[in-house]
């Protein structure tokens, strides 16, 4: 079954899927006239500033607001991808992979605002009041009924992806780290998992949304402030460490150390395919959330959760790769860039957490574990958002309590269980989420760029928006 899986990931995950995700960025991008450049700081003050009330922003309609909204989507995007994908990035593609890990975020920034635009414009309330909305949502309303085989096969996915890539991998990687760092058996870390799971999921969307209020910018500053610490202290590093990710992502890099060499294409692929691991920028997950915001017109919360793959690459991943870079751990077996040598032999977050401890000793080493762990617990209560939204979907709400306890049941599983049958099906499952919701984006195009005109040439026109145009 593995084997048959790998090589069903591997067709799926094959260069037609990757330049489908990299064309449909690129191709809104255009279409939007780069608006996720030309806009992003009007962005980032609607995601982290209290908008000015007025006639229409008083009768905004919604449950959760577009910060608590951003934080959700963050608190199951902010992950392990972030911390042992850009590790394998490296270790694969060579420091070149994380240039082109920045373009598909950057690209992939116009595909995460075109999901959350169309979530918001076709979104639907349910049977408790609360809005709904997704790539199921605007597959079936804005292609039409003869599309609802597609909404389906993307709910279906999704709700399975979530028990899988956004929880029991999860609680795994949890499990270990707890393991290795605190020799915590895997069934006691289970057991904590699953009463701290249960306790928030069941308290419902305005209870995630809180606990990720809290927990997504405390989780930042615990990593982020770490890396910066780092940075800092090499200050002397950080050109070169630039001028090498600019140099290999244009040319070979040849074998160096423990570093076999790589060309250029291997560079290519390893920082796209990373890159959208890591942002999710494609995968339709952010337009599952972005459905609650509460707000008066859709792009205002597209415009919210397009910061959220800018944060994630851009800043984030481009931590995690200079740290890597300039303590030379990209190279398994060389020296960082002052010369000093070691030797790793290591992959993946194991990587990050050597390269943290050998700048850091002990407290760096303390700093990934803890940010494997808090990574990891927030994309299990961010992807429950996502899969019971697919959930619903598909069998209503009656049955979500069912779908909660098996939720549960998988966080617990995942930290005493081997996972690479799970892994190789989630991956396929997130293959097969992606490929619809792309298919919707690139067929709802005009959709996206006349609600998009109409913000910036009607609504922000109006008498009492005039004071706060965006620039």
């Amino acid at each position: 079954m593995l084997e048959v899986l790998n090589q069903i990931n591997d067709v799926l995950w094959g260069t037609p899927s990757l330049i489908l995700l990299f064309g449909t960025g690129l191709f809104l991008t255009v279409m939007l006239r780069g608006l996720q450049f030309r806009k992003l700081l009007y962005a980032f003050k609607l995601a982290f500033t209290k908008e000015e009330k007025t006639d229409t922003t008083e009768s905004a309609e919604g449950d959760i607001s577009n910060f608590k909204t951003l934080m959700t989507a963050l608190s199951a995007t902010i992950g392990n991808g972030n911390i042992a994908g850009v590790a394998t990035a490296l270790t694969l593609g060579g420091p070149g992979a994380i240039f082109w890990m920045w373009i598909v975020g950057l690209l992939g920034m116009a595909t995460k605002y075109a999901e959350a635009l169309l979530a918001m414009k076709y979104r639907v309330k349910n049977e408790n009041g609360e809005y709904s909305g997704g790539p199921m949502y605007y597959v079936e309303k804005g292609l039409g009924s003869k599309w609802k085989w597609l909404a389906v096969a993307f709910a279906l996915f999704g709700a399975f992806a979530a028990l899988g890539i956004g929880n029991s991998v999860q609680s795994n990687t949890i499990a270990d780290v707890m393991d290795e760092s605190f020799h915590i058996n895997g069934w006691i870390t289970g057991t904590v998992l699953v009463l701290f799971t249960a306790l928030i999921i069941f308290g419902g969307i305005q209870r995630i949304s809180t606990v990720a209020g809290f927990f997504v910018p405390v989780m930042a500053f615990l990593y982020i402030g770490g890396a910066l610490l780092i940075i800092t202290m090499n200050y002397n590093a950080i050109i070169p460490a630039f001028e090498m990710i600019f140099t290999y992502a244009f040319q070979p890099v040849s074998a160096v150390g423990g570093f076999a060499g790589v060309v250029v294409m291997e560079a290519v692929r390893s920082g796209v395919s990373r890159g959208i691991f890591s942002n999710e920028a494609g995968l339709g997950t952010a337009a599952l959330i972005a459905g609650n915001a509460k707000t008066d017109h859709p792009v205002k919360q597209a415009l919210v959760a397009m910061t959220g793959t800018f944060i994630v690459t851009i800043i984030v991943c481009t931590m995690t790769g200079l740290v890597l870079l300039m303590t030379g751990f990209w190279d398994p077996s060389g020296g960082d860039i002052s010369g000093v040598q070691h030797a790793s032999g290591l992959d993946g977050g194991a990587l990050t957490s050597a390269a943290f401890g050998h700048a850091l000793g002990t407290v760096g080493e303390y700093i990934v574990a803890f940010s494997v762990i808090f990574f990891g617990f927030s994309t299990i209560v961010g992807w429950y958002m996502y899969g019971e939204k697919c959930f619903e979907y598909l069998a209503g709400l009656k049955y979500i309590v069912p779908y909660r306890l098996v939720y549960v049941g998988a966080t617990f599983m995942g930290a005493v269980m081997q996972l690479d049958l799970v892994w190789a099906f989630a991956n396929m499952a997130n293959a097969l989420m992606m490929i619809p919701n792309l298919i919707a984006l690139l067929l709802l195009y005009k959709v996206i760029v006349r609600e998009t005109d109409s913000f910036f040439n009607d609504y922000l026109m109006k008498p009492h928006h005039s004071s706060r145009k965006a620039s």
